[in-house]
């Protein structure tokens, strides 16, 4: 039996678990199925409502697998944020199937990105970028002989003899996505899910994904799964998989986790086709880019079912966006915002504090679009260095000994910016407070800039430059 798991604790995460908003373990699912065609026999440990790592104890203790692949859902953001509380965890449950005899194999962003760490911790390896096509082969290699050495499997990392480790020849992207098969939706308990979804929003939400990937280049961006490719599935498959979620699942929404969901318009228009042909039009939130956001894309998204898009309008600086090498800008961001709200959709923005450069008029430039346009909702972060990035190698000189986020509420800088983070902390909760009350708050805001030289960084550098 090959156990399935991964390293997602709500309860872990403050934030999440207030929100409560929880999602199924999508790579995980998708994984299992792999699995399953082949003929493998698979259990899974959702640690999603889970008290501890006792609790995946307990399962190996009960189904005992030679194999345990802890497969870190890589369509979620939570995952590809790192965060320092779902590495502890899987350090521990590493060190668990250890204990018990198990072959341990991992894979997510920050074990990509970060291999030596996992193998230190007891992995035998580490599935680099999106890991099921790995996992499957290293699945078929062991129902043989349950210790054969793996360094025939391509796309993995091994530890060497010196502490150290050594990579097999690379594995090329999954292409085909029509073939995949459905997600193992029977491993979760979905009545859980539906439980912990009507109870606090009085709506049921599942996941789903279609596509793999994102072609543009914002330079802070880390791909260590997908790439910078872009896979997508047919819009008729997406379609069918809507419609059997709905016979299987029935929820009321729906998250569509792709980074971009729908790149052109007629990919759009042939889903919302097939979403009428099959009745299985169910309302939907995804992610977008706002150059994409074209009148005939926004009329297909609405027809289809599209109740809430979040664009990545990251700043209301056009100075700011070009160097984040955005490649899109302020006025794109406006008219996709008005599109969405004229189609009767939600426009919601990511926004990003803290990109080097940025002075206190770029933030109010940014709270300033923020109050013109009225987006429905907001999510605001500050600029996160990550292995592979431009932006990483912009800053690495300034990051200190912390490199990852403690929880997804963290907002910790973790270079040396022009701020320091009980200032972007501040600025946060101004921004969403404006939004939630629907009115600006000048007198706060002028507190804010008449602080904001008390809180500049103690880099003399930034001091000089007036950043």
């Amino acid at each position: 039996m090959i156990l399935l798991a991964h390293s997602y604790f709500m309860r872990h995460d403050p934030k999440q678990e207030a929100r409560c908003t929880p999602y199924s373990p999508l790579s995980s699912l998708i994984a299992a199925a792999m699995l399953r065609e082949r003929g493998h026999v698979v259990d899974l440990f959702d640690a999603t409502f889970a008290e501890t790592v006792r609790d995946f104890e307990d399962v190996l203790d009960r189904n005992h697998g030679s194999l345990v692949a802890i497969m870190e859902d890589n369509f979620n953001f939570l995952t590809k944020m790192c965060t320092e509380q779902r590495r502890n965890a899987s350090f521990s449950m590493i060190a668990a199937a250890r204990r018990r005899g198990s072959r341990v194999v991992v894979n997510g962003p920050d074990s990509t990105d970060r291999p030596l760490l996992y193998l230190q911790a007891g992995a035998d390896a580490v599935l680099l970028g999106e890991g099921e096509a790995a996992l499957v082969e290293i699945a078929a290699a062991l129902s043989s002989n349950p210790r054969t050495p793996l360094d025939d499997v391509a796309g993995i990392v091994l530890p060497d003899n010196d502490n150290g480790m050594r990579r097999t020849p690379m594995r090329p992207h999954q292409r085909e996505l029509d073939k995949l098969p459905l997600p193992a939706w029977d491993l979760v308990d979905v009545q859980t899910y539906r439980q912990a979804w009507m109870s606090r929003h009085n709506r049921f939400s599942w996941n789903m994904a279609a596509s793999r990937g994102c072609p543009y280049a914002c330079n802070w961006c880390a791909k260590p799964i997908f790439g910078r490719g872009y896979e997508q599935r047919s819009a008729a498959m997406v379609a069918q998989e809507l419609r059997s979620l709905k016979d299987h699942i029935n929820p009321g929404h729906v998250w569509f986790a792709d980074d971009i969901f729908g790149l052109t318009a007629e990919w759009l228009q042939d889903f919302a086709r097939e979403v009428a042909r099959l009745d299985a039009r169910t309302p939907f939130m995804m992610q977008s880019r706002v150059n994409l956001m074209k009148p005939e894309a926004v009329a297909a998204l609405a027809q289809a079912g599209a109740e809430e898009v979040w664009l990545g309008v990251e700043s209301g600086s056009q100075k700011v966006l070009d160097a984040m090498e955005k490649g899109s800008n302020v006025a794109e961001a406006r008219s996709a915002t008005r599109l969405l709200k004229a189609a009767g959709i939600r426009a919601c923005w990511f926004i990003q504090l803290g990109y080097p450069g940025e002075t206190w008029e770029d933030i109010s430039l940014t709270r300033n679009l923020i109050a013109e346009e009225q987006p429905d909702d907001i999510g605001v972060s500050v600029a996160y260095p990550l292995p592979g990035t431009r932006f990483h190698e912009l800053v690495k000189a300034g990051l200190g000994e912390r490199r990852n986020w403690r929880d997804s509420n963290d907002l910790a800088m973790l270079f040396e910016g022009t701020y320091g983070t009980p200032f972007y902390r501040l600025v946060r909760d101004h921004l969403h407070d404006e939004v939630r009350n629907g009115r600006r708050d000048d007198c706060s805001w002028a507190r804010l800039g008449h602080d904001e030289f008390a809180h500049r960084s103690a880099n003399p550098m930034l001091l000089a430059t007036g950043s």
